[in-house]
């Protein structure tokens, strides 16, 4: 993957945005800095919006709900959750009207519900399916209740498998880390879905008749890995959890195409940097790595968008040579950009 020109917005070469919630359109309760009134816009240009989340655990009203307090537009039926994708995945596993047992929450029950199949309480009920997905409420007793049908014959499956969930004070367990209990204590591994499995980026682009989506995101090994490996282009933002410094040092199943601040740079044209062996340069700004040396044309600290770029085009094409990763860390410490 490298960086990629765009003479129009990108708001208007791409016909959908796929968006991811925490950290592209909101931290918790608050939401991020540009995003509202950056997505209004580009929606205002005629491009469409469907919004993809891992977390399985609220329904699509109770999603659109929160965006639309924050002031992002979106209805119910623009949000694709994992959830959905679990329900879509157990549809083509066992047959509608099954029983399943659920380790999850709300958003969980309903997409099952949607596609038809019964949601039981028990193993005693003898579902054909234990559908886990990431929810507050989900202890010892549900996650032993669904490890019994497992063990019993029911297919198991997973709406993702994240090991952390950011949340305000930092990484707590995600749906992946619980799903690993129940694989322990069954010996099963589950299908799963979920980014950064590219099939859920093809079905939230489906879901809004997208021809050529832009996937935009903040972390590189679910929004953007899974955006390479479903062969769409992806906008990196830096309002979440990866910052600069992760960004050039991304590996190839991870670099995004573009690469912005704020979700501002969605609705303008996007300029790339030229590239001459380990020389990424725009304009008068430069960057160059030469014997295993970081050089620029000005600092790290407080770096301009176009030298930025320059500085991740020369560390990926760097990286690519078979410079050490941990020799450009060291000389990456202080890129931030103003």
């Amino acid at each position: 993957m490298t960086l990629t020109s765009s003479n129009e917005p990108l708001s208007t070469a791409y016909d959908a945005a796929i968006y991811d919630l925490d950290g592209v359109c909101y931290r918790g309760d608050q939401p991020v800095v540009d995003a509202a009134e950056s997505i209004t816009d580009a929606r205002n240009s005629g491009q469409r919006a469907v919004y993809l989340t891992n977390n399985a655990s609220r329904t699509p009203h109770a999603i659109g709900e929160h965006l639309r307090s924050l002031g992002i537009p979106a209805e119910d039926s623009e949000v694709y959750t994992a959830a959905m994708a679990a329900a879509e995945l157990a549809s083509e596993q066992i047959p509608a009207g099954s029983k399943v047992f659920v380790i999850g929450g709300a958003g969980l029950v309903e997409a099952l519900t949607v596609k038809g199949f019964t949601v039981v309480d028990s193993a005693d009920d003898d579902p054909a399916a234990v559908v886990q997905g990431w929810d507050p409420s989900v202890g010892w007793a549900i996650m032993s209740e669904g490890a019994l049908a497992i063990q019993r014959g029911a297919l198991f499956i997973a709406s993702n498998l994240d090991a952390t969930l950011p949340q305000e004070r930092g990484f707590m367990l995600g749906n992946g880390s619980l799903v690993k209990a129940v694989e322990h204590a069954t010996g099963v591994v589950p299908l799963a879905t979920g980014k950064p499995l590219p099939k859920v980026f093809h079905q939230a682009g489906e879901s809004v008749s997208a021809v050529r989506p832009l996937a935009v995101g903040d972390r590189l090994n679910t929004d953007i890995r899974g955006a390479v490996a479903a062969g769409i282009d992806s906008l990196h933002v830096l309002t979440g959890v990866n910052d600069e410094k992760d960004v050039a040092l991304a590996i190839p199943e991870e670099r995004p195409t573009f690469l912005v601040k704020t979700l501002v740079g969605l609705n303008e044209p996007y300029s790339a940097p030229s590239l001459s062996g380990m020389k990424a340069s725009r304009g008068e700004s430069w960057a160059e790595v030469s014997n295993e040396e970081l050089v620029a044309s000005g600092p790290l600290d407080g770096a301009s968008l176009e030298l930025y770029r320059c500085v991740v085009a020369a560390c990926w094409a760097a990286a690519d040579a078979g410079v050490s990763r941990e020799k450009l860390a060291d000389q990456l410490a202080d890129l931030v950009v103003a």
